[in-house]
């Protein structure tokens, strides 16, 4: 079977249980246990014949007898028990909870849709890309889906090609979300190398890692990660962790992250008498070079320290982050000194699920301490002006961003020619600008200059939808600041 083929079969039957007050989200959850406890089902029998990883008053064939309120009974009883294990049992088992109040719904998806697969039989890319198509479905949900953890994948791709990361090498994404970055990585090594033994080893488990903060989302991770053939017992991904709470213990040759979006970081406080109150979250630490607020620049400056020495980096910053006073000013100029910062591709709007995003894809390498600056040359790649894209009429396609690898030549990154989208600029010339702004445009908007060059109705509608979110969030967090001053 396709993964197209699974897909629809899967997502068909949540139109059912949907009716039943069922989310995307929750159903996506309730398949991911199901399938795990089959496929574990699955590797203990011929031809696999691997250690049990669930214990047997806990497995698929303890379900698989019941039904009724014996089955909803078992099941809970599954979900509790199994969420107390460590490794990667606790991560996709931690907190979970029987959504489906129907007992005999729950049995038709054991019995009907998942029991029917000899999941371990289908090719790892196609089990992979099948739960790929689940996660972005959800993420496409206007209503409920988890569409601030997907980052656009032809975007990822492009990031990956022109990072190009190599057999050995370790990759960590402290906000891996559904895990994009690393799934994108695991199959650059395992298309573009013939690994050996070992290699295949470490990719399996050891070359690739992330940091993921909400338990739900880790889940979906570390099972998007499994059905690829990425982990074992123990999970790649840490739940639960505040990436930025402290000091890196581990250090790695290749970040790629698209932290979460959103100004700022804030902690609700109750008082004696029960009244709430937002108090801004800062992180004091000692490798950082400013204490703020603003959770973008305490991303980027964390990236920083998650790279060995000589480690490259990819990171999406919304612009903000880019032109910022105060503890923004101070981490540009300093990480244009220690770092080499080389390129910055600008990001147009309409392709990520969050609306009101202006996102960049920041690209930098971490040096030893110097008297002189890293940075020499910055190129910029404008992909914003004239560039018009919808979630759903007009996607991104990893072919739209053929030209930005290009211009990048990953192959000799020091042999770049200037076109029309990509320009270079000096750091003497970027540290003289207003607070080392980066935010920088050369090119003419064309439908400024000729109404016949306006994009579809369609795509203005949702520019000016983007553009009224951002302004909104920009004054609720004015608003937040005066409340609290």
């Amino acid at each position: 079977m396709t993964s197209n083929g699974i897909v629809q079969k899967l997502w068909n039957y949540c139109n059912i249980l949907r009716d039943d007050g069922l989310s995307y989200g929750d159903y996506v959850e309730q398949l991911t246990f199901l399938l795990f406890l089959k496929m574990a089902d699955e590797q203990i029998k011929d031809p696999y014949n691997k250690p049990r990883l669930i214990p047997k008053d806990l497995d698929w064939a303890s379900l698989i007898k019941l039904d009724g309120e014996d089955l909803d009974r078992q099941y809970r009883h599954i979900l509790t028990e199994l969420g107390k294990k460590p490794g990667m049992l606790g991560v996709i088992f931690r907190k979970a909870q029987n959504k489906i109040q129907d007992p005999a719904k729950l049995k038709r998806l054991i019995s009907d849709l998942i029991g029917r697969e000899q999941w371990m039989s289908i090719e790892a890319d196609v089990k992979g890309d099948a739960y790929e198509g689940l996660l972005e479905k959800n993420a496409a949900d206007v209503k409920g889906g988890a569409g601030q953890y997907f980052t656009p994948r032809a975007l990822i791709n492009a990031i990956v090609d022109v990072i190009r990361p190599a057999p050995g090498q370790t990759i960590n994404d402290p906000a891996c979300g559904t895990g994009g970055f690393l799934l994108s990585a695991h199959y650059y090594l395992t298309h573009n190398y013939a690994l050996d033994k070992d290699q295949k080893k470490k990719l399996k488990s050891g070359a690739l890692s992330g940091t993921e903060l909400v338990a739900s989302v880790a889940r979906l991770c570390v099972m998007n990660l499994y059905l690829h053939g990425i982990g074992g017992e123990e999970s790649p991904i840490a739940d639960g962790i505040d990436s930025l709470a402290q000091t890196p213990k581990t250090t790695y040759e290749i970040v790629l992250t698209n932290p979460p979006f959103g100004k700022k970081s804030s902690i609700t406080v109750v008082n004696g008498e029960g009244e709430e109150s937002k108090e801004s979250l800062t992180y004091v630490r000692d490798d950082f070079w400013a204490t703020t607020s603003n959770k973008q620049i305490n991303f980027l400056q964390h990236v920083k320290s998650l790279l060995k020495m000589h480690g490259r980096a990819a990171i999406v910053v919304p612009d903000n982050v880019l032109f910022e006073g105060g503890a923004g000013e101070t981490v540009r100029r300093k990480l244009l000194h220690e770092c080499d910062v080389h390129t910055l591709l600008r990001l147009p709007t309409g392709i990520f699920y969050s609306q009101g995003v202006k996102a960049n894809v920041l690209f930098f390498d971490r040096k030893p301490a110097s008297e002189t600056p890293w940075t020499k040359i910055l190129w910029i790649y404008d992909f914003r002006t004239n560039q018009h894209f919808t979630l759903k009429t007009n996607t991104l396609k990893r072919s739209d961003l053929d030209d930005f690898v290009a211009c990048y030549n990953p192959e000799t990154r020091h042999q770049r020619k200037k076109t029309d989208r990509f320009q270079p600029f000096a750091y003497a010339d970027l540290v003289k600008r207003d607070k080392a702004s980066l935010d920088i445009f050369w090119l003419k908007d064309e439908s400024l200059e000729d109404s016949a060059s306006l994009p579809d109705p369609d795509i203005i509608a949702a520019e000016i939808a983007e553009d009224l979110q951002a302004a909104l969030d920009q004054f609720a967090q004015i608003a937040a600041d005066l409340r609290k001053s």
